[in-house]
């Protein structure tokens, strides 16, 4: 009994020592397996550099140093943090650069990973859920309206087919500023500019004129870029905070769905007419002597069964609204922000007007033809859109996670590039603040604007480069140089106009500019018909 008890508790120890091995073993192995594991995120995170961050608050991050004016906020921070930082906007990752080399990382060494661009809700709302083009999703039906676009719809041909359209509407605002320059009448340049440039646009994408009975169709689109450049330029809690996602704190959805009613109504109704008339176009026969407008373009293609892509009527109405949001505040703004930059600096104005009275020798309007012989009057235009960025901050959203510049960028990470930042760095621009056209007349610094050089790319560059570039930068320079050319710009008090800025998408000034336009002589043809 003794020996067999003896035996059995022999065999207890042998069991518990063999089971102290397997957990001496699984420990071993529990923290090689740590160890392992340290090194490895450890090599990992040395070979990843650790992006700049202000410290954030709970639930909202970074949201409280945002300002109105993201783009000055933002300068601020790369101020402090350096060219390139990472923001949290409630529970959105974002990164802000002001670096044109590390721009140029993201946008054209890794392209492909950062082709969307970041869409707030007011933005897929006011494009029928991102129908139409400038912020579609990259993919086919993208590259399809691409194509559209560089081929036929702001292709060269298309846009010289135009240019009389072009030619009448510039001809009825000098028109009516010669009329109120003549009694003294002060004027909104701004809302002058506006008009005319929705005018333009309004003419080209659906032969729409402010002569015809519905004129006040072009007033009402007027109105409506204007609220939707504000609505869509506002930093709007509900696209950041997700529990506030349905929740409407800054009263916006209202503002928004009585825009898109306004606007769906009238184009439901010009798609009707344009319709009709491309009808009887057909049965008459005529349609070759017809100069189509975009949307007459975008309907043919709509009822084309053959095209690789299929157009749905949403795609059309929210192409033409793409149309007027990137092509009339913008070119408007442009062109006002150059005006008063000349105001407050008399000698470059009178510079440029000699530049354009040696061409015309002061017997004739500028026209289109005489732009490649005004160099001083184009670097006008760069050091405006240098110092006065017409879109301050480009927005792009990454596709999947990726490494640029020495930086892990998880996916759906939201890039902001402040092009507004760049046009003030020290390092870049010698004396940033101060106006100076002459920076751009040396053969050093005879920039692209085109997306080129990513040291000044007002239109965005690569893939999704702003497709009316090659329309605005004829839109506005003609239309500032006969500006020059036919008009002294008076304005009260001491002469100098205010600078500031309004919020919105793109760059408004935040006081209009009022002046009366003093006639200098009158050269404004009276042979081009502009209707009533």
């Amino acid at each position: 009994m003794i020996s067999h008890s003896h035996h059995i508790f022999l065999s207890k120890i042998s069991s518990m020592a063999e089971m102290k091995d397997y957990i001496q073993l699984f420990l071993l192995w529990l923290l090689s397996t740590i160890a392992v594991r340290a090194i490895i995120i450890t090599r990992k995170k040395k070979s990843h550099l650790t992006l700049p961050c202000p410290l954030s608050l709970p639930i909202i991050g970074h949201l409280h140093l945002i300002s109105k004016l993201p783009h000055q906020s933002f300068h601020k921070l790369s101020t402090h943090y350096g060219p390139i930082v990472k923001i949290f906007l409630g529970s959105k990752l974002c990164v802000v650069t002001s670096s044109p080399e590390i721009a140029k990382e993201f946008l054209k060494t890794n392209e492909t990973y950062f082709s969307n661009r970041f869409r707030s809700a007011a933005v897929d709302y006011l494009s029928y859920g991102s129908k139409g083009f400038l912020f579609a999703t990259y993919g086919e039906y993208w590259k399809f309206m691409k194509k559209m676009c560089m081929s036929e719809l702001l292709g060269g041909r298309t846009l010289d087919q135009l240019r009389p359209l072009r030619l009448q509407e510039t001809t009825r605002f000098l028109r009516l500023l010669h009329r109120k320059g003549e009694v003294g009448e002060v004027v909104d340049v701004g809302g002058e500019l506006l008009t005319l440039t929705n005018s333009i646009i309004a003419r080209m994408a659906m032969s729409k004129t402010c002569s015809e009975n519905k004129s006040d169709d072009v007033e009402e689109i007027r109105k409506m870029v204007t609220d939707t450049a504000e609505l869509a330029g506002k930093f709007n809690v509900s696209d950041f905070i997700w529990f506030c996602k349905n929740l409407d704190f800054q009263g916006m959805k209202k503002r928004l769905k009585g825009i898109m009613h306004r606007f769906d109504t009238m184009m439901e109704r010009v798609i009707r007419e344009h319709q009709e008339e491309m009808k009887k176009r057909k049965e008459k026969g005529d349609g070759t002597a017809h100069v189509r407008d975009l949307l007459d373009i975008l309907l043919e293609t709509l009822e084309n069964e053959s095209t690789e892509i299929k157009l749905t009527r949403e795609n059309v109405k929210a192409f033409i609204l793409d149309i007027f949001m990137a092509g009339t505040d913008t070119s408007a703004i442009t062109i006002e922000w150059a005006l008063a930059e000349m105001i407050n600096n008399p000698h470059m104005m009178e510079r440029a007007r000699q530049e354009i009275d040696a061409v015309t020798e002061n017997t004739r309007l500028i026209e289109e033809s005489d732009l490649p012989k005004l160099p001083y009057l184009h670097a006008i235009i760069k050091e405006t859109l240098r110092i006065h960025p017409t879109v301050p901050i480009l927005g792009r959203e990454s596709s999947e996670s990726c490494l640029v510049y020495g930086y892990e960028i998880p996916a759906k990470t939201i890039l902001f590039v402040n092009l507004w930042s760049m046009g003030r760095d020290p390092k870049l621009w010698e004396n940033p603040l101060e106006f100076m056209p002459e920076r751009f007349m040396n053969e050093e610094n005879k920039f692209d604007v085109r997306g080129q050089n990513f040291q000044l790319m007002p239109f965005g560059t690569g893939r999704r480069v702003c497709p009316g570039a090659s329309l605005a930068l004829q839109v506005v320079p003609i239309n500032l140089a006969a500006m020059i050319q036919c008009f002294d710009w008076k304005i009260d008090g001491d002469g100098k106009v205010n600078m500031e800025e309004k919020p919105a998408m793109t760059l408004p000034r935040a006081h209009p500019l009022m002046c009366v336009p003093i006639p200098r002589f009158n050269i404004i043809p009276s042979n081009v018909y502009i209707g009533n």
